[in-house]
């Protein structure tokens, strides 16, 4: 049997292209995809060894960070990222009923928020209600007349409706980052560019945060994402994510050195892995 892939279901979302994308990348025979209800299901499906690796967004050109990810690579440890793509995001609005009578807007509350700017205009009295995937929100409207689902274009295809606009996304450039994830902790790609981390600090003090950046800094790392979660502990804590570039073999040597410099600074640093990012071109 293949390796079982989890994705954010059902069929038809930027995340099941993703996984199909980065199984191959990732030279998995055969894989069997399953589709999960939720982004948590997916990498629980992961974290509790019920699939052997999932597919999930991690951050998006528009929106930032993914919480859901980011929390759960957190709340997981053993979890590690192998492999990312960068995909182009382009929307389309999907209904049975014409534009005019939309007074409904259903997806993801990432897509929705990528495209909050165009429903104000084009669609002002619609209120947006969020689903779990964008290909739920295409399932949602089937039948009616007042409702659209917004999601890729090729979920015309798979449910039957039509499309009423395209493209709808608020930024042209508008790409997520997804990633793969499993459990193995052996580095498997020859060519790496991104190594990711997160931390918490022993103590919030002035110079705190500053000093491990600095750090950072000194080791002569360029930092390409530098994110703050709330630790949900207290008010005020935060857990700090970042990515930092990658360039040469020895790289890989001086990144397990600040860490070890780092340590003595956290409460908690947790390294999700190095692994190579590239950008995929759907057209």
């Amino acid at each position: 049997m293949g390796k079982q892939v989890a994705y954010l279901g059902p069929p038809g979302t930027y995340a099941e292209k993703a996984a199909h994308i980065l199984s191959k990348l990732a030279n998995y025979n055969t894989p069997l995809f399953v589709p999960c209800n939720g982004l948590f299901s997916v990498i629980k499906s992961v974290a509790y060894n019920n699939c052997d690796a999932a597919i999930v967004p991690i951050e998006n050109s528009v929106e930032g960070g993914v919480s859901t990810t980011l929390d759960a690579l957190w709340k997981f440890p053993d979890i590690n990222i192998k492999k990312a793509i960068v995909l182009p995001i382009k929307h389309a609005l999907i209904s049975n009923g014409e534009i005019s009578a939309i007074s409904e807007v259903l997806s993801h509350p990432q897509a929705l928020a990528q495209c909050s700017e165009w429903i104000s205009e084009n669609l002002p009295g619609a209120i947006t209600l969020p689903t779990n995937s964008t290909s739920e929100a295409v399932n949602m409207v089937k039948g009616s007349s007042f409702r659209a689902a917004i999601g890729s274009k090729s979920l015309i295809e798979i449910e039957g409706l039509r499309e009423l606009a395209f493209p709808i996304n608020d930024v042209p450039g508008n790409c997520t980052r997804f990633v793969l994830l499993n459990k193995d902790s052996f580095l498997e790609d020859v060519n790496i560019n991104i190594a990711s981390f997160a931390f918490s600090l022993l103590s919030n003090k002035p110079g705190a945060l500053l000093k491990a950046l600095n750090y950072i800094a000194e080791f002569g790392f360029n930092m390409s994402k530098i994110e703050s979660r709330p630790s949900k502990r207290e008010l005020g804590e935060y857990i700090i994510y970042i990515d930092v570039d990658i360039n040469t073999k020895s790289d890989i040597d001086t990144f397990n050195l600040l860490k070890e410099k780092l340590n003595p600074l956290c409460e908690n640093l947790v390294d999700f892995g190095f692994y190579y990012s590239e950008s995929i071109d759907l057209d």
